[in-house]
Order: C-alpha cells, then structure tokens, then sequence
C-alpha cells in the first residue's frame, strides 16, 4: 500500500545572477573594513593591506567547496544541507546549529552599527532607538518578497560602492597632492615589528568583514533555473518515482518537492533536484566566487589607501585602543575633510542595516530548511502564498536579532559582546562544509569521479585555515561556541532519542542514500524511493 502523499514547501525562484551577487555584497558590505582597520592596522604592525590579501586568499578555500556542494544540493539551508548529504544526518543538523549562531547574530551586529552611526548623526536620538527602527524597516522589506528586497538592496549597494569610488578618488588626490604619512609599500610589508604571525593574528579578525558571501547559497532554491519563465512550475515529478527525476519541469504537484540530494538521492542538479538543468546552481556557485573577489579587491584598496592617509603610526595605535575604532574616520579627517567622513557615516548607517536584510533573510532561508526537514518546530517551514518567503522563518530571526541588537546597544559592552562570539559558530560550519565535500566526492564517491586536489586537498587546505582562526580568537568566542556545541549536540541526541521511542525510521522527512531519490513521507516513507512513489 503506497504511504501517504506529502508536499514539501518550497521557495519561489526569482533571482538572478545579479541579485545574488547583491545579497552577498549587502552582508558584507563593501566599507566593512571602517570599523576595524585601527585593530588590524595594529595587530599587523602597519601591514593592514596584506592582511586583507591573505584573508581573501583563506576564504577562497571556502567560497570554493561552497561552489562544490551547491551544484550537489541547491537548496535552501546552505551549509545545513551540504554537511547532511556530504556526511549525514547528524553532522548537517550540528552544521545547521552553528550556522545560526552566525546567521541570528551577525544581522544583530550590523543593526547596531547602523544604530551607532545613526546616533553620530542624531545625537538627540538614543542609538538602540535607531537599532529598532533599522530592525523594523528592513524586516518589512524582506517580508515583502526577495525579488523587492534584492532590487531595493541593489540601489543601496550602488551607493555604498558610490561613496567608496568617491573616497578612493579623494584618497589618490590627496596622495598626489601632498605625498603619503607611511612608506608607500607599508601597508603591504609592514611597519617596525612586523611579523607573519602579527598578519595572520590579524587575519583572525579581518575574517569577520568576509562574513555573508556563503549566505548567497542559501537563496540557491530561490535563483532562476534557464527554463523558468517558460511554462511555470507544474508538471508531474518533482521528488518522488524512479531515481526522483522530473517529467515535466520543476516542482511538481505530485511528486512533492524538489527532490536535491540533500534530502535524497545522489542525483546531480538537473537530475531529480526540480532544476531543469544545471544553470542555476552554476549561477549560485559563480555568484559566490564573484562576491568574495569584489569584496577582497575593494577591502584590499581601501585599507591600502587608509593606511597612507593615516597619521598615526600602527605602533601609535596599538599603544592607544581607544583610538583603534575611529583610527579610520581619522585618516579621512586629517587628510581629506570632514565632509567625507560624513559621508562615509551616512553610507555606513544605511549601509548596515542593509547589511543586516541580507543577514536576516540568510537567516529566515536556514531555519526554514532546518524547520522543512523536521530539525526544527514545522511550524516555521511554512512559505507565504503571496510573497513566496518564508514569512514565519523571517520573523522568528527577526525577533531574535531585534532583541540581540537592543540589548546589546543599550550596554556599553554590547557591541564587544556580539563581536566576539559571531565568528565561532561560522567558522565551525565552514569546518563541516570542507569535511563534506571530502565525504561526498571522495568517500562516497557520488555524482562525478573525485579529484583528489578539488575534493581532497582544496578542502583540507581550508578546514586548517578554519581551525587556525578559530585558535586564534579569543577565549570568550571559543567558551561561547563550545557551549552552543554542546547544547546542540544535547538537543540532536533528544531528537535521536525521540524517533527511537516513536519507532520511526524516517520521521526526518529524507529518504535513503542510494540514490533513488525524494523525500519520505512522514511514516518514513516504506512503500519505495520517494514521497512521490506510488
């Protein structure tokens, strides 16, 4: 007797290669080096520039097994879904549950430097006033649609690259004009003192401005496929049938969901994931590299710049922390004029709480997946009919990063507070998503013949870089991961435990591993290879 027919909800696709590229570039924020260029510029001894080169160089490792595991497993969740087809069950969902310490506080963080920058402007105006508003505004847009938030993202990057190109004109002027305060190669050898170990020291902390190219493929379930536009979605197929291939198109109305093998099978995208070919998660994967090489090439030429415009010394600034925060805002004060440094406040105002929309809507994409496969209350794997996102996923890290940010503007330490514990949980899911691409390609020897550099090597490379940085941050960071660990592990072994007492082999909503497709109903599917059998 066939199991029952289940529906998966599913993402609306609307993105084009553009719009994520303007996502990743939101999170990131293309001036996020303002903030902290006097901690790098004296962790490094003068080498701030250098710093950003071999952070890029780092996060390329990353970007690069983020590109692997997209075209194996395009759907929403990110690094949540690759750790599950790369390495299973409960690896996914520990990967999962270390993203959201990342995805819930990094928007938290970018809302309060929007507060902070606001209150520069307006002082009259309490800056956790300001933090709720950007909070506010910006969940709106995202509960208005992804395609609205992307193109009203898009003309605040636009301004943000605007005040950018206008600082570096400013910047090389002034430079023609009256020379450099440093050596002109300092920025890239360094000052006295300098040492590697100081740069990658630094790296550690520059890591955190690179934060938020990864969350483009968490939209990948989002991204227009070739053959969208042409007939819709319908069609019979979907998940579900032999091997979970389509019959006509993408998400079916009988065979569940999108069956990508994050759930399923082994099958490659275009192959039983709902994707008519393999052109979106190429788009997701190309966006991803782009992303972190624009992001790399402007942290690296405005921290260049910055450093020759300073007139303090980096061993001046590492004697002196207070003066750390603003050592940026000072370089452009004494050299070009206080107008610019306005503009740049407006631009890092408006900029970061865009930055924070992005964040969100990662977020809300994350829970959603985690909630759709039963890791998660069900009730927030719910898609609203009209706008096409997930409304209640957004507003539950809406909710979560609201209360984060005004707590932490309304404490003088808040902001350190945020800071320090926001990288260890990303950088743990990056550990996992390296271990994935190993467990998919060469351990499980899935969808193409392994390569040992592209699966092997490439990824190893990049789980040392991870595993160097999160040694290297501080012991708050680190007690505070290693307490989101443990409580994530207690909650995946009550999860366990749970299925065992229900007797039941598929509650978690994914099918067998052996290729055949689908996701199993809610019985654990026994009648065969997918929701969809019959």
């Amino acid at each position: 007797m066939a199991g029952p027919k289940t529906t998966q909800a599913t993402l609306r696709r609307t993105l084009t290669f553009r719009d994520l590229v303007v996502y990743g570039l939101l999170f990131i924020a293309p001036m996020a080096p303002v903030g902290v260029f006097g901690t790098l510029d004296a962790k490094s001894h003068g080498a701030v520039a250098l710093v950003y080169l071999v952070a890029t160089v780092a996060m390329a490792f990353t970007a690069y097994s983020y590109a692997q595991m997209v075209r194996v497993a395009p759907r929403a969740g990110s690094v949540f879904t690759y750790a599950r087809v790369g390495l299973g069950e409960g690896p996914g969902f520990i990967a999962g549950w270390m993203a959201m310490l990342d995805y819930l506080l990094i928007p938290a963080v970018a809302y309060l430097f929007s507060g902070i920058a606001m209150e520069e402007l307006v002082p009259s105006v309490d800056r956790w006033v300001w933090t709720a508003i950007a909070v506010v505004v910006t969940t709106g847009l995202n509960l208005w649609g992804v395609r609205a938030a992307a193109l009203v993202g898009f003309l605040v990057l636009a301004m943000e690259i605007a005040v950018l190109l206008v600082f570096v004109a400013a910047a090389l002027v002034e430079l023609a004009a009256h020379g450099a305060q440093r050596d002109w190669l300092s920025p890239l050898t360094g000052q006295s003192g300098f040492t590697m170990s100081a740069v990658f020291g630094a790296v550690s902390v520059a890591v955190l401005s690179y934060l938020g190219f990864d969350a483009i493929a968490s939209f990948a379930e989002e991204t227009l496929d070739d053959g969208d536009g042409k007939g819709g979605e319908g069609g019979k197929g979907g998940e579900g049938g032999k091997g979970g291939t389509t019959r006509k198109g993408g998400e079916g109305s009988k065979g569940g969901a999108a069956g990508a093998p994050a759930v399923g099978g082994g099958a490659p995208a275009g192959k039983g994931s709902g994707w008519r070919s393999a052109a979106g998660p190429a788009r997701v994967s190309r966006a991803v590299l782009t992303c972190l090489a624009v992001a790399g090439f402007l942290f690296i030429v405005q921290t260049y710049l910055a450093a020759l415009l300073s007139p303090t010394s980096s061993s001046e600034l590492a004697a002196d922390p207070a003066a750390q925060g603003g050592a940026f805002y000072a370089a452009v004060d004494s050299s070009v004029g206080t107008w610019l440094h306005d503009l740049v406040a407006v631009s890092k105002a408006i900029g970061a709480a865009f930055a924070a929309l992005a964040g969100q809507a990662a977020a809300g994409r994350l829970l959603f997946a985690m909630a759709r496969d039963r890791r998660l209350p069900g009730v927030v794997a719910k898609v609203n009919a009209h706008s096409g996102v997930p409304r209640r996923a957004l507003l539950s890290a809406a909710v979560v990063t609201l209360v984060a940010a005004v707590w932490a503007a309304r404490r003088d330490d808040g902001l350190d507070r945020l800071v320090s514990v926001v990288d260890v949980g990303a950088l743990t899911a990056f550990a996992l998503l390296h271990a994935s691409v190993i467990g998919w390609f060469w351990v499980r020897k899935r969808a193409e013949v392994p390569s040992v550099l592209r699966h092997v090597l490439v990824p190893l490379v990049g789980m040392g870089i991870v595993v160097a940085v999160i040694v290297e941050a501080s012991s708050t960071a680190q007690l505070i991961g290693a307490i989101w660990l443990g409580v994530g592990f207690v909650v995946l072994a009550a999860q366990w435990r749970g299925r065992a007492a229900g007797g039941t082999s598929g509650t978690g909503g994914t099918s067998s591993t052996d290729g055949t497709g689908g996701t199993a109903g809610p019985s654990g599917g026994p009648d065969g290879p997918g929701a969809g059998a019959r």
